[in-house]
């Protein structure tokens, strides 16, 4: 059987995948919003515990095509690490289709084009990375621990390699103050990374992040549901990309969409607008979640 330690989370899109626990926690972990691993100490997994998990579940061997490799940013690993436990997966799951992980900015560029591509040759066929905003200035405040142009260039070199790069924005993380800043700026980045797939997420504040304690005091504005809508027709509106998935699937938004970008922009600016007049009905507070 699988061990999992703490809070596990995966994206929406892995829910069919295996989840393997190859690193525990978050390198960074500074993030003044997320509340994910607050109990953790980064730390990589040993291989052999690793690879027990692999052998644990080779009765279903057959049933596996995707495996999600997690936690928060389990690409922070060595090349080598990283090899051997793709080999050990392509070895035990002969369906195998795609390996999935978690990864920020500092992952992808501290790694070759050559170990890259060597990695997607072992069938890591999506990363995960949360740009958050494009915006440097809210970057800042919530210690992201990169820059947009970081994110853009570690978002282009994985591409170059072959990795899908599923891109994370966060609705609302500018507050009302800096709401225009983050709605431009993230479009701006997003149009430069051309990423395969953008998904966005909407602002839920976490009982005792450093953000949470800020809103408390009067320091940060939440904003309301329409405002959070009005915050992604003004992204959706400045974004031009080419061959995009688009999505807002996830359980933190008041409004589920999708589409590919270009076809179906104007579809979702409608429906957009629909959900601004009041006239397509919102998720309610106590079914959102993260």
């Amino acid at each position: 059987m699988v061990r999992y330690q703490g809070m596990v989370i995966r994206p929406p899109s892995e829910a069919d995948s295996l989840i393997l626990q190859i690193t525990l926690g978050c390198s960074h972990n500074k993030c003044t919003f997320c509340g994910t691993y607050p109990d953790k100490t980064f730390r990589k997994c040993p291989i052999e515990e690793v690879f027990e998990d692999i052998d644990s579940v080779k009765p279903h061997a057959e049933a596996i095509t995707r495996v999600f490799l997690c936690d928060g940013d389990a690409m922070v690993l060595s090349q080598n690490h990283l090899v051997r436990i793709l080999d050990r997966l392509n070895a035990a799951f002969p369906n195998l289709q795609r390996v999935g992980i978690y990864a920020n900015a500092r992952d992808i560029l501290k790694k070759e084009p050559t170990e890259l591509e060597e990695l997607h040759k072992r069938k890591l066929g999506i990363a995960y990375i949360g740009l958050e905003s494009g915006s440097d200035e809210v970057l800042r405040r919530v210690k992201k621990g990169a820059t947009a142009r970081q994110q853009i260039d570690a978002v282009r070199k994985a591409q170059d390699a072959g990795i899908k790069m599923s891109v994370i924005a966060l609705l609302g993380l500018g507050a009302r103050e800096l709401s225009e800043e983050h709605a431009k700026k993230t479009a701006w980045a997003l149009n430069e990374m051309q990423p395969r797939f953008a998904s966005f997420l909407t602002l839920m504040l976490v009982p005792g992040t450093e953000l949470a304690a800020q809103y408390e005091r009067g320091e940060f504005e939440l904003l309301e549901p329409i405002e959070f809508l009005c915050e992604l027709r003004m992204i959706v509106r400045d974004l031009e990309l080419e061959k995009t998935v688009f999505r807002t699937n996830h359980a933190s938004n008041f409004l589920a969409l999708g589409g590919t970008f270009p076809k179906d922009k104007e579809r979702i600016l409608a429906e957009l607008d629909r959900g601004i007049d009041g006239e397509a009905p919102l998720r309610p507070e106590f079914f959102r979640g993260l």
